[in-house]
């Protein structure tokens, strides 16, 4: 009897930990007797039938690496009808039992629709923003949150030396996990995340407030998709570096950090400046968690599969390995709560 084909993918941006899962989904799969096959590129790898054979050499030291040797994008296979037969189409002619999607909201949104339509698939949680419904814990943010931090850090020194306030701006567009678990572990005096609108003067207030019982410098986190009320405004709003929308209906972030610092040097008369993180937190080996993570998530995707599952989410809920309905995931983010934000409020100013 011929053996059959778990395909593994990394759709989305690129972070710490996504090799050790894509090593774990390999080694586990043919422990049990699967053939597997590596999609290049995400969802564009399915679309365009590019996909290799995958053995235990090809998974060989992987496991400390960033990044993902699978390639990835913001393929979207649902964009329109010919898509969706595309997909479907390719799914079959390449001979898949079953398919382990890693990726965040539009990855396993996508992986949903298949197994919808009939077509089988685990998906496994990843994304540095930690804003995914159905976890407690996503594939790169610990890594992510740690690399925010060090830069926060050093960030301190500089500002005390030359007594400024330093704006840093994270990435986050929803949720402002990784703003606000960074900035609490850096020490930041002033944290700005998507979940909670703020005004400028008020952000301006609090610097002032430090600075007048004697602490002559600021550090100030923004999250990417922070909403602040400026003067000129009227209105908490994003900030977009552009409004062109990708695939998945997505406008571009980014910016918010340089009108924060234009705001507090207008109101403060500060010396203000700013550092933007960007995709520098994606970048890098993974901690000893992500690994941990990711390994264990992709272990449970493949026995899932050996279950005969699909349309299921590997996760860890409650500190226990698990899955959820991919379904479940669909529509809902995973946002900080204000008493984990009044957590940090705290240490405001």
């Amino acid at each position: 009897m011929a053996k059959k084909t778990i395909g593994v993918l990394t759709g989305g941006g690129d972070c710490p930990g996504l090799n050790a899962a894509i090593r774990a989904v390999v080694r586990k799969a043919l422990r049990a007797d699967f053939n597997v096959v590596g999609v290049r590129r995400g969802w564009k790898g399915l679309m365009t039938k590019d996909v290799f054979p995958m053995d235990i050499n090809s998974v060989s030291g992987i496991l400390p690496k960033g990044g993902t040797i699978l390639g990835t994008s913001r393929t979207n296979p649902y964009k329109d009808d010919d898509s969706v037969k595309t997909a479907h189409a390719n799914f079959k002619e390449i001979g898949l039992h079953a398919l382990v999607a890693i990726g965040g909201e539009d990855t396993l949104g996508a992986a949903a629709k298949l197994s919808r339509d009939g077509f089988p698939v685990i998906g496994v949680p990843k994304t540095i923003d930690g804003d995914l419904w159905g976890t407690d814990a996503t594939i790169g943010f610990d890594t992510a949150a740690n690399i925010a931090t060090d830069a926060i850090d050093r960030l301190h020194t500089t500002a005390e030396s030359h007594n400024r306030v330093m704006v840093v701006e994270i990435m986050g567009r929803h949720a402002g996990w990784l703003a606000l678990q960074s900035g609490i572990a850096g020490g930041a005096d002033i944290i700005l995340i998507p979940e909670f609108p703020v005004q400028a003067r008020d952000v301006a207030d609090a610097v002032l407030k430090r600075h007048d019982r004697g602490k002559n410098f600021s550090i100030v986190v923004v999250s990417e998709g922070a909403k602040v009320e400026f003067a000129d405004t009227g209105e908490a709003e994003e900030v977009l570096r552009s409004r062109e929308l990708d695939e998945f209906g997505h406008v571009a972030l980014g910016g918010i950090g340089e009108r924060v610092a234009t705001a507090l040097r207008r109101l403060t008369k500060f010396d203000t400046r700013v550092t933007v993180l960007g995709h520098v937190q994606r970048g890098g080996a993974p901690t000893a968690w992500d690994r941990i993570l990711a390994t264990n998530l992709g272990v449970r995707a493949v026995e899932l599969i050996e279950k005969g599952k699909s349309g299921r989410m590997s996760a860890l809920v409650d500190g226990k390995f698990t899955d959820v309905p991919l379904e479940d995931v669909l529509g809902k983010l995973r946002l900080v709560p204000k008493e984990q934000y009044d957590i940090a409020q705290v240490f405001f100013g």
